[in-house]
């Protein structure tokens, strides 16, 4: 599977992330057919900031509504490992609940995507995917 991205998008990933550092950043992958063609920062809520992530509940509702109101769905999630490589930690296979979705994650050495799926490769709950940008 390859996981497709638009060239702004990404950019605006980066630069959220970036602007975030030290803590995490988080946001939701929003897009049609497989392609994310925009993100959405969300607050990051969880009380580690700096070594966990936690997507702010009001986001996802909001995001929710607009897919049923004729807005894009999500399609994943992003969020940064500011002094780690872009590999999912322990604590991401445990809370990667919606199989399917995209984990597309920012570490020190550029960007790399994950689907969630039962029984993965990766702690059980993830596989690579591939990024193409669009």
């Amino acid at each position: 599977m390859m996981f497709r991205i638009a060239r702004q998008t990404l950019a605006e990933i980066r630069a959220d992330c970036a602007a975030r550092a030290p803590e995490e950043a988080c946001g939701l992958l929003l897009g049609r057919d497989g392609a994310v063609e925009s993100s959405v920062a969300a607050e990051n809520v969880a009380d580690e900031r700096l070594r966990h992530f936690e997507i702010d509940p009001a986001a996802l509702f909001a995001a929710h509504r607009g897919a049923r109101s004729g807005g894009l769905p999500m399609l994943g999630c992003y969020h940064s490992h500011p002094d780690a490589p872009a590999f999912p930690s322990r604590l991401d296979a445990e809370r990667a609940l919606d199989a399917g979705w995209v984990w597309l994650i920012l570490g020190q050495h550029g960007e790399k995507a994950y689907r969630v799926v039962a029984n993965g490769p990766i702690h059980g709950r993830f596989e690579t995917v591939g990024i193409t940008i669009i």
